[in-house]
């Protein structure tokens, strides 16, 4: 596959078309999936992953919905291109760590992908824009169904999916809503909510997922259990608990918007500014300025861009994405730069 094809087009998760997708960037399901029979992936040798790979790759492809999918050998993959594809979040980053017989699905849209030999034979993921759990979870039944078809998962009548970790052990699924909440931010209302969604089972994670700070405002709130519980109710409690998620964060920016318009306005303002002036520009400074002008999208105070271009401009000044645009590795400082040039250009193109 050419990974760099994938850089010409926007992911299918971050067209901000789906329910409330100005506050939810996008919905995600993941199955944990093991093959019966074989070693789970840190007891096999290369020949038993090599084997998983094998019999995966006949599986996923055979599916209708997987069809015209790419297959990647993370093996053949250069560091950037794995960099790549975390941005993308098409992998994890531990499926880019030590990548010998490891393999990634990908398809056309990239609302779905398959990590082979990550912490368990498959990682199955679905992408949705908005609050879309339920239709992502459509998706997911119907291709882990297809794969079924050539594939006898390991199961256990007493413990559900067997998974390489025991806190995905029963049905194996994480689901996931990236929120961007900066007027909760910004009213210190933060810390109080991940304590709430913390005593109903979820948990709050950064950007890119497990381990990653919280940055521009942005969270991921998934579930935590994944035993005793269906997928369907999984999914029902996770979609309540981001509406109200939503809900909250429209009042916080409601209170702003009139009791403290004058600060905001000038904020949002300032923001964009320096985004449309700056000639050097770190990752982090423009993820922060990014934040601050969707803010401002979505309370109407920014007129002439919408949250579309906005989502992509998130993944496309990421340093990797950088680098394959200018087709050669950069230096940070010549990835500063570079930055501030797309950033510059993508205001002025919306402005036409």
């Amino acid at each position: 596959m050419d990974i760099d094809n994938l850089i010409k087009h926007t992911s299918v998760w971050l067209k901000g078309i789906g329910p409330e997708s100005d506050i939810a960037i996008s919905s995600r399901v993941r199955l944990a999936r093991n093959i019966d029979g074989l070693l789970f992936v840190d007891w096999s040798d290369d020949q038993t992953k090599s084997r998983v790979i094998e019999l995966s790759r006949k599986a996923v492809l055979s599916s209708d919905y997987m069809k015209d999918a790419a297959y990647v050998d993370m093996s053949l993959l250069s560091p950037i291109d794995k960099q790549f594809l975390i941005e993308r979040h098409l992998i994890s980053r531990e499926h880019a760590i030590d990548t010998g017989r490891k393999s990634v699905f990908i398809s056309r849209g990239e609302e779905t992908s398959i990590m082979v030999n990550e912490e368990d034979h498959l990682r199955l993921q679905v992408m949705q824009s908005g609050i879309a759990l339920n239709e992502a979870w459509d998706i997911m039944v119907r291709l882990e169904k297809d794969i079924e078809r050539k594939i006898q998962f390991a199961y256990s009548d007493c413990w559900g999916y067997l998974t390489a970790c025991p806190t995905n052990t029963g049905t194996g699924l994480r689901a996931s809503v990236m929120v961007h909440l900066p007027a909760i931010v910004m009213t210190r209302q933060i810390n109080d909510l991940i304590k709430a969604v913390s005593k109903l089972g979820l948990t709050v994670r950064g950007f890119f997922g497990e381990g990653t700070e919280a940055i521009g405002n942005f969270f991921q709130i998934s579930n935590q259990v994944t035993m005793g519980r269906g997928e369907e109710e999984t999914i029902d409690n996770l979609t309540r608990i981001i509406k109200q998620v939503v809900s909250q964060e429209r009042g916080s920016r409601e209170f702003l918007k009139e009791k403290k318009r004058d600060i905001i306005e000038d904020k949002i303002s300032r923001a964009y500014a320096t985004l449309e002036s700056a000639h050097i520009i770190t990752s982090a400074e423009t993820i922060d300025l990014l934040s601050l002008v969707r803010l401002g999208i979505g309370l109407g105070i920014i007129k002439d861009m919408d949250a579309r271009s906005l989502n992509e401009l998130f993944i496309l000044i990421q340093p990797a994405h950088l680098q394959k645009m200018a087709g050669k590795l950069l230096p940070p400082s010549e990835r500063d730069i570079k930055r501030a040039e797309i950033i510059k250009s993508r205001l002025k193109m919306e402005k036409q």
